[in-house]
């Protein structure tokens, strides 16, 4: 049923997300890098689907939407921005450690919100047809998202327009990066 319905699907990649933070902080220190690029890139295709798909429906469903998604939003925007920093440093920076716990606890917390706030009343206000039709859209979405954070683009409109130029300039730099050889 996971790859059918959109809560579960969602819900099973906060699991695997939980599971990259460890990876991270498991990896040998030659390791690091690649286990850090895999979350980078889970979180970063993770929001930007929430943030084009699960967002505005909810906004449109639940009662009070609008502050239900708007806290979730400034949770993201937080986590972006943390992440970013950390990516920007890289995971030889002295605070990578400290930053890297610091994102794991605002992303579990963001994970957890969503999860009780948002996608257990989804659950109630939609039908199997809807979560299978949105689980098919965030699919869609994941694959066209950017692969990097990108801070403020947490709306559909804003991920809309911006989000494409942005995955395609993210995936290149990946590819690129992957045929020289670095993470």
């Amino acid at each position: 049923m996971a790859e059918h319905d959109v809560i579960e699907l969602l819900v099973a990649q906060h699991g695997r997300i939980r599971d990259l933070f460890d990876e991270v902080e498991q990896a040998p220190p030659d390791k690091v890098g690649e286990a850090f690029e895999r979350l980078t890139r889970l979180l970063s295709v993770h929001e930007t689907a929430e943030e084009e798909i699960v967002h505005p429906y909810a906004r449109r469903k639940l009662d009070n939407g609008q502050g239900v998604v708007a806290d979730r939003l400034a949770e993201e925007n937080k986590a972006k921005r943390l992440l970013l920093d950390l990516h920007k440093a890289g995971v030889d920076d002295a605070r990578f450690w400290e930053g890297l716990a610091e994102l794991r606890t605002a992303v579990t917390a963001h994970a957890r919100s969503e999860e009780r706030y948002e996608f257990a009343k989804l659950r109630a206000r939609t039908s199997v047809a809807e979560r299978r039709t949105m689980a098919a859209a965030v699919r869609a979405a994941e694959s066209m998202a950017p692969t990097r954070p990108h801070p403020g683009t947490e709306s559909m409109t804003k991920n809309v327009l911006m989000g494409t130029p942005m995955a395609v300039m993210d995936r290149a730099r990946d590819m690129i990066r992957k045929a020289l050889g670095k993470r």
